[in-house]
């Protein structure tokens, strides 16, 4: 009789334990959300004015020695420097890319290669904060370093694209919503919430090179700023009632 009622009672555990189990299952599964959903990437662009410039400049002198060629090229650079610290230039917005020494040769068919001197130079990556003042700087620039200097590309760029970045980040959501109503309209169901949302890649501008020109009244240059995109990606997704 003992015998009898233990194992009913280890039946009975055995069922309850059963039941509880299969009772957690349903849990679960509500847990994961929703098993229907449509996800959409879109992409929002607007064009914007360039707000500064970033320009590239060289200093190069060939001269009889090399230490005379990078005497020179100093000279001159500390001219250039002198001409941005005029025009409000912070030194944090002037950097060197490379300094250069080198034996600079010619050759001819009669005598081969023949040494002429040496070829020192030093570029400059200077940052233009206000793209207006560009041209006048520019020439300031050109002015000091004379003939030795070397203008390698200036190049408007969006500086600030945080207001930028929030008119195409809504113009990226408006445009996936369209889409994802559209999906949702062509399968005969409608659209719930929200449950995932990504930014793909951080706003984005693309510098160009600028075309130069001269003012007609002060023979000035002008630097022709253009439009630039500024663009995020958006991934959402939604529920599917």
């Amino acid at each position: 009789m003992k015998t009898t009622t233990k194992r009913n009672i280890a039946v009975l555990s055995i069922a309850l334990a059963l039941v509880a189990g299969v009772a957690s299952v349903p849990a679960a599964s509500a847990a994961t959300g929703p098993s229907r959903y449509v996800t959409i990437t879109a992409d929002g662009s607007v064009k914007v004015v360039p707000d500064a410039v970033r320009m590239n400049a060289t200093v190069t002198v060939i001269a009889g020695t090399s230490k005379e060629a990078q005497a020179q090229v100093s000279t001159t650079s500390a001219a250039l420097r002198a001409a941005l610290t005029a025009a409000k230039i912070d030194k944090k917005d002037i950097a060197t890319q490379s300094i250069t020494v080198y034996p600079e040769y010619n050759y001819t068919q009669e005598s081969g290669s023949k040494l002429i001197g040496y070829r020192s130079s030093q570029s400059f990556a200077i940052i233009i904060r206000n793209a207006a003042n560009a041209g006048d700087i520019l020439d300031s620039v050109v002015a000091a370093g004379g003939d030795n200097l070397q203008i390698n590309g200036v190049s408007p760029f969006v500086l600030d694209s945080t207001k930028a970045a929030e008119s195409a980040r809504a113009v990226a959501v408006k445009n996936a919503k369209a889409k994802a109503a559209s999906y949702a309209k062509l399968l005969g169901v409608k659209l719930g919430k929200v449950t995932y949302i990504v930014e793909n890649y951080a706003p984005a501008s693309y510098p160009v090179q600028s075309m130069l020109g001269k003012a007609e009244d002060a023979m000035s240059t002008v630097v022709d700023l253009g439009q630039q995109d500024v663009t995020v990606s958006v991934t959402v997704r939604w529920a599917l009632l």
